[in-house]
């Protein structure tokens, strides 16, 4: 009852409520896109050879998974987001290594400005790719295997076709940005969590359906553990010790007491996972799609749908990319000068670069136990999925999907939290801790 009672705050709060609205809105009109299918494709022959097609039965079943089905299904929303986030990993990863671009990073605002620009005209560029290729693939099933999948197969479906992936890639990228700057959580996010969730359902039926009873209890089991641990390790943290000096200013008292700075497990949260899925999409999507036309690649298909190697290259580039986001995202220099000139310190670490460098041992540490954390929940549900001998059961039961659905969740209940406290509501997420008290 009270969980309810402080979840029913959420609606007491205007600006709350109409985020939450205009978010839930905009994640209705991304899913509407996926079931509306691309120009020139005879709808019920590429139900038919969907069935069958090797194309979707390996790894690019992931990609496919954060499409929310859309990529199946060949749908306007084929591409989903992923063409924007590849891109904003490229220009976050340039903007390290190009001075130009380095500039403008510290430009303040402008230069943030120029830089999404130019992240959306290269995400514009790789949905063109992207939609040549596929493109590209169905030309050559409808002149191989199944004949009439395309009403006017050639150069011009290849447009047309290409054309209607960009743009639905484009809008899909603005509504996304809609939702980061009018709605509640990240908006990249929010559309790859929902097109998760959205396939859920399917595959609890598919468990259900097609595995002996004590399997299907074991992967119920298994998706809750592996769910619980995720909540356990997010929400883990190691608190530094900081103390402020006294100050006496005329007859008043100042500074003297004792905080502490909370230094996640997990500092980077769920980026570094759809960061490095994202990135992996781009050689699982080529090579699946231009396989049957370029005959070399069946050598790099066969790599990479054995497990193995996309298992091991996902693995290091999470910990690359733990590492990596984390770098952009909290700077030890700058905390440690904020708390010197604040009068505070760390008992037994000089203020400045001691404690800046203190700072930075101390996230070394953490992120390379939230990087094995990531690496580990992210590789392990393949081996459970090979054991129990049903496509699709990893994109289940942990994994990639079920780290970035969790992440978002909490991320997403977190900033919800925030909100709830700043109008002096007592939180769904720390129930107990403060008396409800009406925003005044």
């Amino acid at each position: 009852m009270v969980l309810l009672k402080n979840f029913g705050n959420i609606f007491k709060i205007p600006e709350l409520t109409r985020k939450l609205l205009f978010s839930l809105g905009v994640l209705v009109v991304s899913r509407i896109g996926t079931f509306i299918p691309a120009i020139g494709i005879n709808v019920p022959l590429l139900a038919e050879h969907m069935k069958s097609a090797k194309i979707f039965s390996g790894l690019l079943s992931y990609f496919d998974t954060f499409s929310g089905g859309a990529l199946q299904q060949c749908t306007i929303f084929a591409l989903g987001i992923s063409p924007y986030i590849t891109a904003s990993i490229m220009m976050q990863m340039l903007s390290m290594t190009v001075p130009s671009l380095e500039l403008l990073m510290k430009e303040g605002d402008y230069g943030r400005k120029v830089i999404n620009q130019y992240t959306r005209y290269l995400a514009l560029l790789l949905s063109i790719g992207y939609g040549v290729a596929y493109a590209l693939y169905l030309n050559n099933v409808n002149a191989t295997t199944t004949p009439g999948l395309l009403v006017s197969p050639g150069l011009g479906f290849t447009l047309l076709f290409t054309l209607s992936l960009t743009v639905g890639s484009m809008f899909t990228m603005w509504l996304s940005e809609q939702i980061s700057l009018f709605g509640i959580g990240n908006g990249s996010s929010m559309i790859i969590f929902a097109g998760i969730v959205a396939r859920f359902p399917g595959y609890f039926i598919k468990i259900l359906t097609q595995l002996p009873t004590y399997k299907s209890l074991l992967v119920l089991l298994l998706f809750l553990v592996i769910a619980a641990s995720i909540v356990f390790l997010e929400k883990g943290e190691r608190k530094i010790p900081v103390q402020y000096a006294r100050r006496i200013i005329g007859q008043r008292v100042y500074g003297g007491q004792s905080t502490y700075i909370p230094f996640k497990i997990n500092t980077a949260g769920v980026m570094p996972v759809i960061f490095a899925s994202s990135l992996l999409n781009i050689p699982l999507f080529l090579v699946g799609v231009l396989v049957e036309r370029f005959t070399w690649l069946k050598v790099v298909s066969n790599a990479l749908n054995s497990g193995l190697l996309y298992n091991a290259l996902e693995f290091a580039l999470i910990i690359f990319f733990t590492f990596f986001y984390t770098a952009i995202a909290f700077n030890p220099t700058e905390l440690a000068d904020n708390i010197k000139k604040s009068g505070g310190f760390i008992p037994g670490i000089r203020p400045g670069k001691q404690t800046a460098d203190f700072f930075d041992f101390i996230l070394t540490r953490i992120g390379l136990v939230g990087a094995v954390y990531l690496g580990v929940l992210a590789i392990a549900p393949n081996g459970i999925e090979y054991w129990l001998g049903l496509r699709d059961i990893g994109v289940v039961i942990g994994g990639t999907s079920l780290l970035i659905m969790v992440g978002v969740a909490l991320e997403t209940s977190a900033q919800i939290e925030s909100y709830l406290i700043e109008h002096r509501y007592e939180g769904f997420l720390t129930s107990g801790r403060m008396k409800s008290k009406v925003a005044r």
